[in-house]
């Protein structure tokens, strides 16, 4: 099977490759299950300081990146993919006005054989640049230095889901957002940590039971702290079921009383 490509179009390379030799990542780039690459605008350049920005048409402060020397690094990377006979990347801008990053747009980019991100710095990209992308995305509603660590983020989320790389691959499908809701409460030794204790269920022994509690756990947390998320999701009969013997439970009586 070929690996999973990874292409950056990045002025801040050494940011890539030293995240990318460590951890899990590391581990599937030596076992060949994915693999990147790496090119920066600068080596598109024809001037002395290798310019990649510059003064915004129309004013205002900081500098916008060219759309040149990005344009051309893209290109590079598509000619490197044909050259080897292989797909071309789908192209991703990370841009704060993309579309938020969410779980099953991971599992919908993992399927794909290659993706390529463009890390925007400054003000800003070249509005040109955009027609050039398949897609945009941001990891959220906030501002970062650059794309980088939105093309890291992104980049773990998608190739985590590859066939092999996670040792339990059965473990995927109880994590956090994988079926919608937040992942249910974990518990390991010591079995009492400062008057805190394991709920007894999950020393029981019984899967059905425990089966039943983490769902139910795992729709309250979700209820109780993402809200927006429960708001979307479709329940079922045995969910309104569990998450109503909870809400039926009386209340615990007040210290002292």
């Amino acid at each position: 099977m070929s690996p999973m490509r990874y292409e950056l179009v990045t002025i801040f390379p050494e940011l890539i490759e030293s995240a990318t030799r460590a951890g899990l990542l590391g581990k599937a780039v030596e076992t060949g299950l994915v693999e990147f690459r790496c090119v920066s605008p600068r080596q598109f350049t024809t001037d002395k300081h290798q310019s990649v920005d510059d003064a915004p048409y129309g004013g205002g402060s900081g500098m916008v990146m060219s759309v040149v020397p990005l344009t051309a690094a893209c290109e590079h990377l598509d000619a490197e993919a044909d050259a080897r006979s292989q797909p071309r990347a789908h192209r991703i801008l990370l841009t704060p006005a993309g579309k938020r990053f969410e779980q099953a747009d991971a599992e919908r980019l993992a399927k794909l054989p290659a993706l390529m991100f463009v890390c925007g710095r400054y003000e800003g990209i070249d509005d040109r640049l955009r027609p050039l992308m398949h897609e945009e995305l941001s990891l959220g509603d906030f501002v970062l230095n650059g794309g980088e660590v939105a093309a890291l983020a992104m980049i773990e989320s998608t190739a985590r889901l590859l066939p092999g790389m996670i040792g339990n691959d059965a473990s995927l499908h109880e994590e956090s957002h994988s079926a919608g809701v937040l992942e249910y409460p974990q518990f390991t030794r010591p079995r009492e940590f400062r008057g805190q204790t394991v709920p007894e269920v999950l020393l029981s022994g019984n899967h059905a039971l425990i089966a039943r509690y983490r769902r139910q756990q795992a729709l309250l947390r979700t209820r109780e702290q993402r809200p927006d998320l429960f708001a979307r999701l479709t329940l079922s009969k045995e969910d309104r079921a569990l998450l109503a013997s909870f809400d039926e439970k009386p209340e615990p009586p007040a210290p002292g009383a």
